[in-house]
């Protein structure tokens, strides 16, 4: 396992975490990242700054979730499917990690930690995501923008 994968393993556990007891103070949390990332500063610095970016965005990474999961919604996702699709969002539209990468590393994620259909969910959710981040879908009525079809002669 690399050791970034290993910080969003950390991180992934410390978002299950936040759900259950949003509550833990901010020190608890620190000292659990140094001991669990062996006191690698570079790679605490990194883990920190996937957990405290899905806490600040979290409402906005729901809200993508909720539109790209068909049939489902966030509140109703399991705890670990959800949080590993809040951390994969956050990479995909913050943190500029590349997509396929994102998707890679969230897949192993769901394979280790969540149910049988995992991986295939969150994968299909994240391919989504990253897709409309690469070709954003103007907003017709909120933009003012009317989508015109492409010139086929």
């Amino acid at each position: 396992m690399s050791v970034r994968s290993q910080a969003r393993q950390v991180v992934l556990q410390l978002l299950y975490q936040d759900d259950l007891n949003p509550e833990i103070p901010a020190e608890s949390v620190a000292q659990f990242l140094r001991k669990e990332l062996k006191r690698n500063a570079s790679l605490t610095v990194f883990a920190l700054s996937l957990l405290d970016g899905v806490r600040e965005h979290r409402a906005e990474l729901d809200a993508v979730l909720d539109a790209k999961a068909k049939h489902w919604s966030v509140k109703r996702m399991a705890i670990v499917d959800r949080n590993i699709l809040r951390l994969g969002t956050y990479e995909i539209l913050y943190a500029g990690t590349p997509g396929q990468v994102v998707i890679n590393e969230a897949v192993e994620l769901a394979k280790r930690f969540g149910d049988r259909q995992s991986p295939s969910f969150v994968n299909g959710i994240l391919d989504r995501v990253m897709r409309d981040q690469d070709h954003p879908q103007p907003h017709a009525l909120e933009d003012g923008i009317i989508p015109t079809p492409p010139n086929d002669t």
